[in-house]
């Protein structure tokens, strides 16, 4: 009964006052989500050695914050339509397993569906969604991945606002993910709704092309990269384009992982990994650990990088960073490799978005590579370089 009453006092107090927690993802979030790898083979041992690895690994020291179990962790609603845990999966229940979590330094985050049922068939949020963000904030959540299967009927504005309002009225920040799919445009509206939203369907462990489901298809690297054309200026600080969780360490090549890595990092994207965090190669942990990089995605700016050039099998993008800087990033799409010329003084980087202009002409900037760590240069001469196939070319440029 007292659970009840806290939940109709919630439910009337929202109408005045909900909105979504602001000061929260001022740069785009970093974690690991279960889905990716283990699906519905997840259990409360999975999520517990997850953090331990993340922090072991030195992912947590990168940046890596949120250890978020996707679908399948539902069990039944209890009398009052409470969600619980699946209990043979998640015996000792979600609140122990969130502090164990928050024990390690690190931050929790859940997963529910907007519509009746989750993608994978348990229970969902839609007629809930006050009870189960009291329930979420109870045991501890501090994200919340929402998707949207079995949704019939649902305006995807609507329904995403009723569950950022009971959230809000909860009480307990919270990021809040929109796992649209992009079918509903989220970037025209999400902004006021969430922090970050899906701007496609789901990724795929490969680099080209898509895999066909039946009723829907998962996509490659590339093809998501595709998709982002056009939507860059609706992201910034606390609401983001979320091109999909990463694929690196899940059977795609190290030139790959790089690449993808580097693409993400230029799209100011929430870098989640999706691997198995108790078995990554050197390459896999020196990937997904790249500070350098990382510090071009996590820039306090949070602008976007943008498609500069395309020229056959190579694409050049720029990304303006903090104090002037600017990263640049050279993709080899084809298998073989490229050679490249570019001349700083001669090309004119112009960005309307954030107003700021590359003249290497005027302004010379100091050169590192983001992948080796090496000086190369400054772009007072022109750059030469081999790309090699399904890789990148990934610099800072310093303003000296």
């Amino acid at each position: 009964m007292k659970n009840l009453l806290t939940l109709l006092l919630l439910m009337a107090t929202t109408i005045t006052w909900a909105q979504k927690f602001e000061n929260l993802a001022s740069t785009p979030p970093m974690g690991w989500n279960s889905w990716n790898k283990i699906a519905c083979d997840v259990n409360e041992k999975v999520i517990r050695e997850a953090a331990d690895a993340l922090v072991a690994s030195g992912m947590k020291d990168a940046g890596y914050t949120y250890i978020v179990i996707d679908d399948c962790w539902h069990g039944e609603r209890d009398s009052l339509g409470f969600i619980q845990s699946d209990p043979v999966h998640f015996p000792s229940g979600i609140k122990a397993l969130a502090d164990y979590v928050h024990s390690k330094g690190l931050k929790f985050g859940i997963y529910s569906c907007a519509g009746n049922k989750t993608c994978a068939g348990r229970p969902g949020s839609r007629g809930y969604e006050y009870q189960d963000a009291l329930q979420y904030a109870k045991w501890g959540v501090d994200y919340l991945k929402y998707d949207w299967c079995f949704t019939d009927g649902l305006n995807a504005e609507g329904a995403y606002t009723t569950m950022r309002d009971a959230l809000y009225a909860a009480g307990r920040p919270v990021v809040f993910s929109l796992c649209e799919w992009g079918n509903n445009k989220p970037w025209l509206w999400g902004a006021k709704v969430g922090h970050l939203w899906r701007t496609t369907g789901d990724i795929a462990a490969k680099f080209e092309g898509s895999v066909d489901h039946g009723t829907w298809s998962s996509w490659g690297v590339l093809k998501i990269l595709d998709m982002q054309e056009g939507l860059r200026q609706y992201a910034g600080p606390g609401h983001w384009n979320d091109p999909d969780m990463m694929e690196i360490g899940n059977g795609m090549t190290v030139n790959q992982d790089r690449a993808h890595m580097s693409m993400w990092c230029m799209l100011a994207a929430p870098l989640m990994a999706g691997n198995d965090l108790t078995n990554m190669t050197k390459e896999t942990i020196e990937i997904l650990t790249n500070k350098d990089l990382i510090a071009v995605d996590q820039d306090p700016l949070g602008i976007q990088g943008f498609k500069f050039a395309a020229k056959d099998s190579m694409e050049t993008w720029f990304k303006p960073l903090a104090n002037g800087d600017w990263a640049v990033c050279f993709l080899n799409r084809a298998k073989k490799p490229v050679s490249i010329e570019f001349d700083w003084k001669a090309e004119r980087v112009n960005d309307d978005l954030s107003k700021r202009d590359l003249n290497a002409a005027q302004t010379e900037y100091e050169l590192v590579n983001l992948w080796t760590k090496a000086a190369s240069g400054t772009t007072g001469a022109a750059l030469k370089a081999v790309v090699p196939g399904h890789d990148v070319l990934m610099l800072r440029l310093i303003l000296k």
